[in-house]
Parts: structure tokens; sequence; C-alpha cells
């Protein structure tokens, strides 16, 4: 293991997301897709600098693709967030109340160690080409990888422009039309299907039980990060748009995030209710 590369990369991460010591959503948000970025540029550049036996043409175009999905992500949320007051107060509004600053260190830190994990599939490909451990030659895997990590790039730029089309026309409707007739969540399923085009492209590089271990660890992270997205985001659209026939129709028969697989709701008012219930009632025994 080359932990020099990995704390060059913590570093990069870490300069990537410490945006959210502005706005502490931001850890999660903005500073996500400026880690991405972050670590890809600064893998592409350590690797022709420093060991041109480290990468090949397919590894250097994941390292683009890792810039400009990080750079259209955090690009997209930014702008998103200070033309759209409302989209604003929601995201304060879950938030909270900005934590006090060793609380905002932790996360950083936090979120350092994820964005470092996420794309360890190329780094460990990379790394271990440099150590000499696995042939530097363009591999199958690779390929598909990129294949996937570019289509879902694709996939989230097209849904994010068709969501904001529909929002201007019917800014009180959730959006249900183009890639949102297969699923209610295609950017959190591009999300999804970019780091496991990240994770495919280190089969076969991977060297030891650690580093099978942190790139698994990195996929099961994200993907319970976006499964957990979806549920908060059906859990505002249902307390706003909870008996609007148009919204109880789609959401009946699209699914939430995967396609073809009927997982129609993450969501469940009934135990959301006594759950708060439970709050209440627990409040006014004190």
């Amino acid at each position: 293991m080359n932990w020099t590369l990995i704390l060059i990369l913590f570093i990069a991460a870490l300069i990537g997301c410490v945006v959210g010591f502005k706005e502490f959503v931001w850890f999660m948000s903005v500073g996500y897709g400026l880690a991405v970025a972050a670590v890809g540029l600064t893998l592409g550049v350590v690797a022709l600098a420093t060991d041109l036996a480290a990468w090949n043409i397919i590894t250097i175009l994941q390292c683009i693709a890792f810039v400009i999905y990080g750079v259209r992500l955090g690009g997209f949320l930014l702008v998103r967030e200070i033309k759209n007051a409302a989209y604003k107060k929601t995201l304060q509004e879950a938030a909270g109340k900005e934590p006090p600053i060793f609380v905002k260190a932790i996360m950083w830190l936090m979120m350092g160690v994820l964005y470092l994990l996420q794309p360890s599939g190329v780094i460990f490909r990379m790394m271990n080409a440099g150590l000499g451990k696995i042939s530097n030659e363009v591999s199958v895997v690779s390929v598909i990888g990129l294949i996937i990590m570019i289509g879902a790039i694709v996939l989230e730029a097209v849904s994010d422009k068709q969501k904001s089309a529909q929002k201007a026309v019917d800014p009180n409707m959730v959006a249900t039309q183009g890639l949102f007739k297969i699923v209610r969540c295609p950017n959190y399923l591009g999300e999804i299907l970019f780091w496991v085009g990240t994770f495919i492209s280190g089969i076969g590089a991977y060297q030891g039980v650690l580093q099978w271990l942190l790139a698994i660890a990195g996929l099961i992270m994200i993907v319970y990060i976006m499964f957990n997205g979806a549920q908060r985001l059906e859990k505002r659209q249902y307390k706003r748009l909870a008996g609007d026939p148009r919204y109880e129709e789609y959401v009946a028969k699209t699914p939430i995030i995967i396609p073809f697989i009927p997982l129609y709701h993450l969501y469940d008012p009934k135990k959301d209710a006594a759950k708060e219930a439970a709050k209440a009632a627990k409040k006014a025994g004190k």
C-alpha cells in the first residue's frame, strides 16, 4: 500500500470539502462534488508526474471522469442553492442549526475518508500498477467500469436538466416525465451507477483483504447515503403532496430508485407518525 499517495489524496479530498465550514450541509453536497474532482485531478497529476507505469489511457480517462463528475455536481448544487431560495431554505431546515466548529471538524475528516474510499477502485488499480503488483495494460473490467461511469454522468446531467425544466412549468409537482417515468430518483440512480463503475474498475487489481474491504466499504456507504437521501426526499414530497391524485398515481407505479424493481416506497408515514407520537408522549411525561 502506497501510504504516501493515500495521504496526498486524503488531503486533496479535505481541501475539496473544506467549504463545509461555511455551510455545514455543504460537506455532503457542494463539498462532495469538489472533493471528488480534487481527488481525481490529484491522482491523475501524481500518476503522470511521478510514475508513468501507474497509468494507461483508461485510468487517466477515469481521473478526468472524476473531475467532470465532481465539478458538474458541485457546480449544479451551488447554482441551484444560489438561485432557488426555497431549495436553500429546505436544506437549512433539514440541516438544522450550524453545529460548533469541533463538530464540523469531525464531519470534515469523516467526509474526507468517505470521498477517498469511493474512488478507491481506480486508485488501487493505478497504485498497484505503479508498485509493479499488476499490469498497467488496459483491462476489460476497467473499460466496462469507465463506460458505466460515463453513462452515469450523462444520466445525472440529463435527469437534472429534465427536473429543472419540469419544475419551471409546474413548481408544485414532482418531475414525472422523461427519465422520471422509469424511476422517481434517476439522479440518485446515476450516483450509484457511477460508483459501481468505479468499483468494477478495480476488480483484478485489488491486492489483499484490506483493499477489497476499503473498496466495498466505500460502495456500501454511498449506496446507503443515496437510499437514505431518497427516503428523506420522499418524506418531504409526501408531506407536501399527499392527497394529490397525480402524485399518488405516480408514486404507486414508479419505482423510487432502481428500475424494474417493485420498490415503490422507502418512507412509511404511519411509522413516522407513531415515532412522533412516542416522542410527544415522552416529552409530555417529563
